[in-house]
């Protein structure tokens, strides 16, 4: 009985620490100390999108990859000094994309408000503009994060595109998230692409049954070089919208993953509310984008606001460790 209190109790603390970080967050966190903070965000992102489309898949994969270790502190913006690899360096996070644009928001962010404005935000608030301009909600988003002070290879460990509902679903409620969360928060495959050695095996040598026979097909063409990609969208392939849902409901979805969320009896009414209505969609997808961005964050005078996003501030505070 003992035990059951003390487990208890330390899961309640450890829910309440998480809690409370969030609640200090704020929507216009920087009104006083950055009033252009968010102008600056948008306008960069919005000359990238411009120029790129494929800007917004980027963003959103770098904002989920960087919240689900350690939190959402932008620790996968640093670089590996020498042997001693970072986050970036993470087998699943080589392919991220979007770095230099993070990169020039801060650059101009220093030039207009020095130490002021965290890579946390940057990431946080450059990734819901991008979801905005692919024609997804505009929804408000507190900032005050800050930004962490480890960044570790060894500390990378992410859900896989092969796994079955249950196993993904473990990763999610570890962070604090449900599994209406994680259904919404895998419709930003709306806007993704895999490579294809990430669902050859649905092709051949046996096609998955689970599988629109005209996409693999398709597919088959497609994946002819094993460094081809394919959109996860096969319909509206640059636009934040529902389309997702509606493409696997037809037996249309490429990754494992995707096709799960409509054969699991738990996943499936989710898929179904989501594939019916656009509003819906859009509101639970703010909704969830909003609860990802509070996970583990740091706030007030924990970790430190990165001058450049790729190195700590400190050579005393880096821990880029084997």
């Amino acid at each position: 009985m003992k035990m059951k209190m003390i487990l208890s109790s330390l899961i309640f603390h450890c829910c309440v620490i998480h809690f409370v970080s969030a609640q200090l967050l704020q929507v216009g966190f920087y009104n006083s100390t950055c009033p252009q903070t968010e102008t600056i965000v948008r306008q960069a992102v919005q000359n990238q999108f411009n120029s790129d489309p494929s800007i917004t898949a980027a963003l959103l994969r770098m904002h989920f990859h960087d919240c689900f270790v350690r939190g959402c502190d932008a620790s996968i913006l640093i670089k590996s000094i020498g042997s001693k690899k970072s986050e970036r360096e993470a087998g699943p996070n080589r392919t991220v994309r979007g770095f230099e644009l993070i990169d020039k928001i801060k650059k101009t962010l220093e030039t207009t408000c020095p130490s002021t404005v965290s890579c946390a935000d940057i990431i946080t608030l450059a990734t819901r503009d991008s979801v905005a301009l692919a024609g997804g909600p505009n929804y408000p988003i507190p900032t005050g994060r800050r930004d962490g002070l480890i960044s570790n290879a060894a500390d990378v460990n992410l859900p896989g595109p092969s796994l079955t509902i249950p196993q993904a679903l473990q990763f999610f409620t570890n962070k604090g998230l449900t599994l209406n969360d994680m259904v919404t928060l895998l419709g930003a495959h709306t806007v993704g692409i895999a490579h294809c050695n990430f669902f050859q095996d649905r092709l051949s040598p046996v096609p998955d049954k689970t599988m629109d026979p005209t996409l693999v097909s398709k597919l088959l063409k497609t994946c002819v070089k094993s460094t081809a990609t394919a959109f996860l969208d096969q319909n509206t392939s640059f636009t934040v919208d529902n389309e997702y849902y509606r493409q696997i409901m037809l037996r249309k979805g490429i990754l494992t993953i995707d096709q799960e969320l409509t054969l699991d009896k738990s996943s499936a009414p989710i898929v179904t509310s989501l594939a019916a209505n656009k509003g819906v969609f859009s509101q639970s997808f703010a909704n969830a984008m909003i609860k990802m961005a509070n996970i583990d964050v740091l706030v007030g005078s924990a970790g430190e606001i990165r001058k450049n996003c790729g190195v700590f501030n400190q050579k005393a505070n880096r821990k880029v460790v084997n």
